[in-house]
């Protein structure tokens, strides 16, 4: 373990948010935030995992570099356990390393998989760490994808899962744990029983699953694909009928992948990210977007909120989406921004739909019925005013009283 980074420079950027100081130098793969405290950590393709301490005074935010370890190849994922005392990374060359990061100790390997991990996450009521993997050369026939379930106190995992395909995402709030495959299914466990298949769903989305995030209630989730849109679905066959999906992430013709999905850990609105350089703040229930932030130059590969929902930190840098071909050692470059969402941006709305809708279209033709009656017995006989006033009166009656239903 290393200290890393020296001051850097402030940054403008679209959104005036923060820069966090000396980001990793190559494409930036997951952000995650200690569950106890404001410590940052990123992992990336440079092989590194590394932390920040996020200091605030105020409005005044801080980043100060900490530590980092290293990995013998691309590290794609990291999750800290319940204490906030240490982070599990893994990534391109299949081991999970626990990192017992503040009381200073080194980096040990606790797990392996055949091929490189996609996803890990700690489950706190299990006491255990679970792990995705895929191979995307499938070199070796007797081959499956796998989920492991690992106790830190013994090197062999408790439990094994095939997946039957590569896992691309995977979120858990227990007992929930969804896997989003290759092959575009939703594969949902109920962890209170982690040993079966709880079912398979196929994604609602036509496209290619890039991220997954449990509902806080665990009722349900969001998945995002590479088109542009986030399905929401709800897993009690009774709540059917509030599935839906909506596009985001586009600019006129241009489609863009929809790269992350993070619950605010107060208000359960949601972010999500994407590779046009946007991040956008919804509310599922009432179905509306409450905040659409500006675009940055580059796309945004993945985010987190810290555990008051008080920071929202988003990496800018390049996602790989266009292929190496559109990739520039020499000019790429690689950023973490810090967010601070005010309540306006990530408090949900109410509703007003269904059964409140009508009843408003029916107060707004019943008082519009009244207001005419009101112009036309108030003014007087129309042959003794002049066309030209009547029509302004009328005018300026029916948008003083349009006003009074914007909303």
């Amino acid at each position: 373990m290393s200290a890393f980074g020296a001051a850097g420079t402030a940054n403008t950027n679209p959104n005036k948010s923060i820069e966090v100081l000396q980001p990793p130098s190559d494409s930036i793969s997951s952000l995650s935030f200690s569950p106890k405290a404001n410590f940052l950590v990123a992992t990336s393709w440079d092989n590194q995992v590394r932390c920040w301490e996020i200091t605030r005074n105020g409005t005044t935010v801080g980043s100060v570099p900490k530590a980092s370890i290293s990995h013998e190849q691309p590290v794609l994922c990291s999750s800290w356990k319940d204490d906030g005392t240490t982070v599990f990374s893994g990534g391109c060359d299949k081991q999970v390393k626990m990192w017992p990061l503040l009381s200073g100790g080194q980096p040990v390997t606790i797990a392996m998989h055949d091929a490189p991990i996609k996803e890990i996450t700690w489950i706190p009521e299990m006491n255990c760490l679970a792990s995705a993997s895929f191979d995307k050369t499938l070199k070796q026939d007797s081959f499956f994808p796998s989920l492991m379930y690992w106790d830190l106190r013994q090197s062999t995992p408790v439990h094994t899962q095939q997946l039957g395909e590569r896992c691309y995402a995977m979120t858990v709030r227990y007992p929930l744990m969804v896997v989003g495959t290759a092959d575009r299914n939703m594969v949902v466990y109920n962890l209170q029983n982690p040993q079966t298949e709880f079912k398979k769903i196929p994604s609602p989305l036509k496209y290619q699953t890039r991220c997954i995030a449990a509902f806080p209630d665990q009722q349900g989730f969001l998945v995002g694909s590479i088109e542009g849109r986030v399905g929401v679905h709800h897993l009690d066959e009774a709540q059917q009928s509030k599935n839906f999906t909506f596009k985001c992430h586009r600019d006129n013709n241009e489609i863009y992948s929809v790269n992350s999905l993070n619950f605010h850990p107060v208000h359960h609105t949601f972010a999500t990210a994407g590779s046009d350089g946007a991040f956008n703040f919804w509310d599922k229930d009432s179905k509306q977007r409450l905040k659409a932030m500006s675009r940055c130059p580059l796309p945004i590969p993945c985010s987190a909120f810290n555990n008051d929902g008080s920071i929202f930190a988003y990496a800018v840098c390049y996602d790989w989406g266009k292929g190496a071909e559109n990739h520039n050692p020499a000019t790429a470059k690689t950023y973490i921004y810090l967010h601070l969402p005010q309540e306006t941006e990530v408090k949900g709305k109410p509703r007003v739909g269904g059964t409140t809708r009508r009843i408003l279209v029916l107060q707004q033709r019943f008082d519009i019925s009244f207001l005419f009656d009101k112009i036309f017995t108030s003014f007087p006989p129309l042959e003794k005013i002049n066309s030209k006033l009547f029509l302004v009166l009328l005018s300026i009656s029916i948008a003083t009283f349009s006003l009074q239903f914007v909303f």
